[in-house]
């Protein structure tokens, strides 16, 4: 490693303490120090116990929602304790404070949610126990195997594993792209995304930083990935359309490259009994087609649905 100059720049990266997020936060460095040849003490990571992680024995909506994993870090930046934080983008609320802003997204990795105790969702045996606090994967699996009892899963990684193993639970979903992050990419079975449609901003690390501090912005810039964010702001545009919070079960899944995107959304009732979904195609930055994708979704939104979304409210 090369010794940093006194002059060097530095950079505090705040991060909350779990294995994941501190591989989350060690890519970033990584990503950082390559793009502007920096020795790697030159970025010092910021642990925090966020308040997500202090309360396990409810469901996030229950508790504050996603604002739970951001509130330290969004503290500690405001007040300058930090300069840049870091985030998996689908734990991020979809309206953030305008004093921030995500100068980058790191490239996207695998999007699809992994089954851990059965090959398939038809593999899961009738009658199953299922573990997960997540709406979107309740009701999801709930639409394809009513049979299945979902109870309230919460933990990192290795926690919910544990509580797999304990026999708390039959079965239970993880993010692939957290398993992969933290080399257990050996775990579980990864669900086809013609079947199984993922969260909105899966698979992204977030960077954030204070809208006013113009060098840290410009740093990060460095490590943008354009195609990643092209599909992450197209993703949270659909979820600001339709209103929803923590507890409204949507999937959606946005892909493709160059000039063109296309997105498939689907909206479930919390038992998962009732779902629609749609589709839109628009170039990068277009978000005149997703907000219509919105609209018709909302249009259509049973009677069992519609309360968990804007017109519900």
């Amino acid at each position: 490693m090369n010794e940093a100059s006194p002059n060097a720049p530095r950079l505090r990266l705040g991060t909350r303490n779990s294995p994941l997020a501190m591989a989350q936060a060690v890519e970033t460095r990584a990503r950082l120090c390559a793009a502007h040849g920096w020795a790697e003490d030159e970025v010092e990571l910021v642990p925090v116990l966020a308040s997500g992680d202090k309360v396990l024995d409810r469901p996030l909506s229950e508790i504050g929602g996603k604002a739970l994993w951001t509130k330290e870090l969004d503290q500690w930046l405001g007040e300058g304790r930090i300069d840049l934080s870091v985030h998996s983008a689908k734990d991020v609320e979809t309206i953030r404070p305008s004093e921030f802003h995500f100068p980058a997204f790191l490239p996207r990795a695998d999007r699809r949610d992994c089954l851990v105790g059965a090959a398939s969702i038809a593999a899961i045996p009738q009658g199953a126990v299922v573990g997960t606090s997540a709406p979107r994967r309740a009701a999801q699996l709930l639409n394809l195997r009513p049979d299945c009892k979902v109870v309230t899963f919460r933990g990192n990684v290795a926690t919910r594993l544990a509580k797999l193993e304990a026999g708390e639970a039959d079965v239970t979903f993880l993010a692939a792209a957290g398993l992969e992050r933290l080399g257990q990419s050996a775990v579980g079975s990864p669900l086809g995304e013609g079947e199984w449609i993922p969260a909105a901003a899966q698979g992204v690390i977030a960077i954030e930083c204070r809208a006013d501090n113009a060098r840290t912005t410009a740093l990060l810039a460095a490590i943008d990935h354009a195609p990643t964010r092209a599909e992450l702001e197209a993703e949270r545009a659909l979820l600001a359309e339709l209103g929803g919070t923590c507890h409204s079960p949507v999937a959606v899944l946005c892909t493709g490259g160059g000039d063109s995107l296309s997105m498939r959304a689907a909206l479930f009732s919390p038992d998962g009994a009732e779902r629609i979904e749609g589709t839109a195609s628009f170039a990068p930055g277009d978000h005149a087609p997703v907000k219509a994708l919105a609209a018709d979704l909302l249009a259509r939104a049973t009677p069992g649905i519609a309360p968990h979304f804007r017109q519900g409210k």
